[in-house]
């Protein structure tokens, strides 16, 4: 099993934007989905240790641990931290989950269409980080050879 951990708060996958540019219109990432795809992506490399991507069947998991609000109570906070409460607010888990797989293409994995099984969560935590673990399904899986 791989493990990449991602430090700071998650970031989902931003919607596309569109510019105009002369008679042509330009899909583009925004900034900061952008920057956390490359944190992201830092994080793989790191993880991989210069290892290629996977080309097999994999199955993932993602932990996206979020700090509970300021503004919270000593108790509710505590309640939090527990697992008592769950994080309901932005950003959207399955749009983390997309914005992390697309992230770790060409690092982890050749491409995140092998991704077969997927389990994702999001919990409160006294540091913001999201660790992602995979592992292939079978045990005869290849690794990328030379560039992804």
């Amino acid at each position: 099993m791989i493990t990449i951990v991602i430090p700071g708060e998650a970031r989902g996958k931003g919607r596309p934007r569109f510019a105009r540019r002369g008679k042509f219109v330009q899909t583009y990432t925004d900034d900061k989905t952008a920057s956390y795809e490359n944190l992201a992506a830092l994080a793989g490399n790191k993880a991989m240790k210069g290892a290629p991507p996977l080309l097999c069947a994999l199955s993932v998991g993602i932990t996206v641990f979020t700090t509970p609000p300021a503004s919270w109570s000593k108790k509710k906070t505590a309640q939090a931290l527990a697992g008592d409460i769950y994080p309901t607010s932005k950003p959207d888990l399955d749009n983390v989950a997309k914005c992390l797989l697309d992230a770790l293409n060409g690092i982890a994995w050749k491409d995140d269409k092998q991704v077969v099984f997927l389990q994702a969560i999001k919990r409160y935590a006294e540091k913001a980080e999201t660790i992602i673990k995979f592992e292939p399904m079978v045990q005869a899986c290849e690794w990328a050879e030379g560039d992804a």
